[in-house]
């Protein structure tokens, strides 16, 4: 009986360290609804707790609250034909990390954050509120302009890693990335590298931390410098202020993500936004109760589309469903298909959650995105990954090389690559019985997911930015953070050794050879 009083127990401490009601400025700029959604979740969570939030964002709250404040970004930034440089964004399959870098990531955070900037109602906000906050949280994905709030309204910062772990968090938290175990998100390495996977793994995650230092993060403080300029200055650089955040909540957990060394400010949260079931839609219950065969859940996430895919993959894709037994509840965006098979049901937008928990669910088809991937784990659904970008690449991989994912290839996706993958996947017991061991270390947790971030809001809140969590590395010039002092001392130290070692034995062999001639 002792073991189901700890989580009550565990809850009641975090109870008895309610903070006051508190009042927050909460700013997400970034257009993604999938991002939202663990945003959304941390928002409710500080309501319920009685706090006040002030938010900028893209979507409304999932609810209505006397204590939530609105600031709509509107109209919301359609990045993916303003930002992207391709024709489809299953193009982005076969994009280097420099194209991911500089045509793809680095515009949009450059140009929604302008977006934002320029609606009336954040102008207005930025330039004439005088309210009282009392903390920062913003999303740490490519927003870094808006970190300047802090300054404005002289508050602590905890930001929202909806990414996972990114290689760039390390030197703003005062930790030192290990390239040698420790894979960059974009690429689709594991922790056991090769030397020459290290040495590309240290090559890219350099790469990027150039770009970052001399192209992206000038652009942002600029911005900041511009839209802030009102404010009382000199104003501090967005590197600067990006070196006082407390907290990064990371949407990431074991064994989604590899073990890896972290400071204390680095909190793993991931899975958060996960929620109970609720009841299904009429026609989707009835469709997946009658599915005696069991059933298949297609979803290629909220930016994705389906009905995007080369015509030659969707006739593919529709003549396997087509010869399966099993039912197909497709997230696709296009009711006028043609030729869609009987087994198949399609709609533009889908409850992925509380799809996957139905029991008769056997497999996920998925891009391989974060919130996807952790929600198929949480309830145990194998899966079939067919990545597009991004870290979805790396989340399939580990899913593979965890047992309970195959990952196929987009431009490789035939009729008989999909074929064999799914009576792989359907017919082989071990799926199953590898995803039901990772979803139990995945739920495994002393607290939940949202109960633990919203402890370290409160932290930070309680501790006027918890100074005692602050890496001493963060005051270090780089070249002594990177030790390359002490080894440029050891270094200057052994070959001055030896310099002294060659003229003391030359000299003993110089005076050796006058004696010996004076003799």
């Amino acid at each position: 009986m002792i073991p189901k009083f700890i989580p009550l127990l565990l809850l009641s401490a975090l109870a008895w360290h309610q903070t006051d009601s508190s009042r927050i400025l909460g700013v997400f700029v970034f257009p993604s609804r999938s991002h939202w959604m663990m945003i959304d979740a941390i928002l409710n969570g500080l309501l319920d707790r009685g706090h006040h939030v002030t938010a900028i964002a893209n979507y409304p709250l999932s609810r209505k609250h006397d204590n939530y404040t609105d600031i709509r970004v509107a109209p919301i930034y359609d990045f993916w034909k303003k930002s992207v440089s391709v024709d489809s964004l299953f193009d982005l399959t076969e994009i280097s990390i420099h194209q991911m870098l500089m045509g793809f990531l680095f515009p949009i955070g450059l140009q929604t954050a302008e977006h934002g900037f320029t609606r009336d109602n954040v102008r207005e906000f930025i330039q004439n509120d005088n309210s009282h906050f009392d903390l920062l949280l913003a999303e740490q994905f490519f927003q870094e302009s808006y970190l300047m709030f802090a300054h404005k309204y002289k508050v602590p910062i905890v930001t929202v890693g909806s990414f996972g772990f990114g290689h760039y968090m390390g030197p703003i938290m005062g930790m030192m990335n290990m390239y040698s175990h420790v894979p960059h998100e974009f690429l689709h390495y594991m922790d056991k590298m090769t030397f020459s996977q290290r040495m590309y793994n240290t090559g890219v995650s350099l790469y990027e931390q150039l770009l970052r230092s001399i192209y992206y993060r000038p652009r942002q403080n600029a911005m900041a410098q511009e839209h802030f300029k009102h404010l009382p200055g000199p104003l501090p650089k967005i590197t600067d202020i990006e070196r006082n955040i407390s907290v990064i909540l990371l949407n990431s957990y074991y064994p989604l993500t590899t073990a890896r060394a972290r400071v204390p400010g680095m909190v793993q949260v991931g899975g958060l936004h996960i929620k109970e079931a609720k009841a299904l839609p009429e026609d989707l219950q009835k469709f997946l109760d009658g599915a005696k065969h069991g059933a298949i859940y297609f979803s290629l996430g909220t930016n994705v589309k389906s009905s995007d895919m080369p015509r030659e993959k969707l006739e593919a894709i529709l003549k396997v469903f087509r010869s399966l037994k099993q039912r197909v509840v497709w997230k696709y965006e296009d009711q006028s298909i043609k030729g869609l098979p009987s087994n198949v049901l399609i709609k533009s937008w889908m409850p992925q959650n509380d799809i996957l928990a139905h029991p008769n669910v056997k497999l996920f088809i998925t891009h391989g995105g974060l919130l996807g991937t952790q929600e198929g784990v949480y309830r145990a659904v194998p899966m079939l990954g067919i990545p597009v970008y991004a870290d979805q690449h790396l989340n399939m991989n580990k899913a593979v090389a965890g047992g309970y994912a195959i990952r196929l290839y987009f431009p490789n996706v035939t009729e008989t690559s999909l074929r064999w993958a799914l009576n792989e996947l359907l017919n082989n017991p071990s799926y199953q019985k590898n995803i039901d061991r990772v979803s139990l270390v995945f739920r495994d947790r002393q607290v939940s997911a949202l109960d633990e971030s919203i402890y370290w809001v409160e932290y930070v809140i309680r501790h006027e930015g918890a100074p005692q969590l602050r890496s001493a590395g963060l005051d270090l010039p780089w070249f002594s953070f990177a030790l390359l002092d002490v080894l440029a001392f050891g270094l200057g130290a052994v070959v001055l050794s030896v310099w002294l070692l060659k003229k003391l034995v030359t000299a003993v062999l110089c005076r050796s050879d006058k004696k010996r001639k004076a003799d």
